[in-house]
């Protein structure tokens, strides 16, 4: 199934976003992107069912995948945030798959297409006012940083 999204803003943000060094760029879309996804997680975590114990704990977002999902995920870009459930003091908690698709034991209880599916356009507008607001920061943090080498 093919997604078509129209986006708007970003080509400006882009621009301004390559003024930066490599790394502000980076530390700049990374914390645009947690705080952008921090409200689909919160929408994950109020779907899941609560008896499943440990995953409502370990849906999260973060930028670090654990070492099964990063066998699975051949491709990194630069700058990659994720939300979900999240290994735990580095084990893998089943539990999201078995409640998210189901098993022989008990059917499906989606949770996290559900939350997506609802939080996915907004998500894009928060990512972009939230980047807006990251590069008007990281701006003034170098203004302030030339100003105190000069003085």
């Amino acid at each position: 199934m093919k997604i078509t999204v129209k986006t708007q803003g970003f080509r400006e943000l882009d621009a301004a976003l390559s003024e930066f060094s490599k790394a502000t760029a980076r530390n700049v879309l990374r914390r645009a992107g947690i705080a952008a996804l921090e409200p689909v997680a919160d929408a994950m975590k109020a779907r899941a069912p609560e008896e499943s114990g440990d995953l409502i704990d370990a849906i999260q977002v973060g930028t670090k995948l654990g070492k099964r999902q990063k066998r699975q995920n051949r491709s990194p870009s630069n700058v990659e945030v994720y939300v979900g459930v999240a290994d735990v003091n580095g084990k893998h908690v089943p539990a999201g798959t078995q409640q998210e698709f189901g098993n022989e034991n008990h059917p499906p209880q989606p949770f996290a297409r559900p939350a997506w599916d609802r939080e996915a356009t907004p998500t894009l507008d928060r990512l972009r006012d939230s980047l807006g607001a990251e590069i008007d920061k990281a701006a003034d943090r170098a203004r302030r940083k030339a100003l105190k080498a000069k003085g």
